[in-house]
């Protein structure tokens, strides 16, 4: 295996593994002691960066945030491009 495929395998990853972060801090917000905890605490110190570029473009609709969906959609168009690279070596 060329280490350009390795690389881009491990970014792989490591889109999947912060899609799955994103997902738990998604949820936190569902149970207040969670997002209060220090593991919150660390989920939202990881999550709010990326979430606030597209919380400006979707706005709230009836107190919801649909502004992760945004996020999610732009994560799996890397990942299929990445995908791609991958076919494409």
């Amino acid at each position: 295996m060329s280490p350009v495929f390795l690389l881009i395998q491990n970014v792989n990853r490591l889109v999947d593994l912060y899609v799955f972060l994103l997902i738990l801090y998604i949820f936190s917000g569902w149970i207040p002691p969670l997002r209060q905890s220090i593991v919150g605490h660390i989920l939202a110190r990881l999550s709010e960066p990326y979430l606030r570029l597209f919380r400006g473009i979707i706005p709230l609709l009836g107190g919801i945030d649909f502004s992760p969906i945004l996020a999610f959609i732009v994560l799996r168009l890397v990942q299929r491009m990445l995908n791609q690279a991958l076919w494409a070596l």
